[in-house]
């Protein structure tokens, strides 16, 4: 798997970790003092990079996270059809499906921005 491991102290707004066995990006990070016979605590919040998903957690400032290792690779669109598009990874050559966004709408031989993590991709 493509992971590390961290300390919660180390996370900030915009990073990456894992939640629920599930990549997700840092929305909301605040950490409470520490009490009389506790450590301080530290609460996430994140959402889902590939299923935009909210979930949170809230651990001692010490305890040990996962982060996943998200690539962001370039990629060309070769075609579409219906609600998926055959894309060509500009650096392996490597082709797969994906779906197309709503949001989006690409022709042959466009070049798109797509996040990886282990199967999984989203375009940017």
């Amino acid at each position: 798997m493509a992971r590390e491991q961290t300390e919660v102290r180390e996370l900030q707004e915009g990073n990456y970790v894992m939640i629920n066995d599930v990549p997700s990006k840092i929305t909301s990070y605040s950490t409470s003092k520490p009490g009389k016979h506790g450590s301080a605590k530290a609460r996430v919040e994140g959402t889902g990079v590939f299923d935009n998903q909210k979930r949170n957690f809230t651990q001692p400032v010490d305890a040990k996270v996962w982060v996943p290792i998200i690539t962001r690779k370039q990629g060309q669109v070769l075609s579409t059809s219906g609600g998926e598009m055959q894309v060509m990874d500009l650096e392996t050559y490597e082709t797969f499906t994906m779906r197309v966004p709503d949001d989006l709408s690409p022709s042959s031989d466009d070049e798109i921005e797509f996040l990886e993590y282990e199967s999984q991709r989203k375009i940017v």
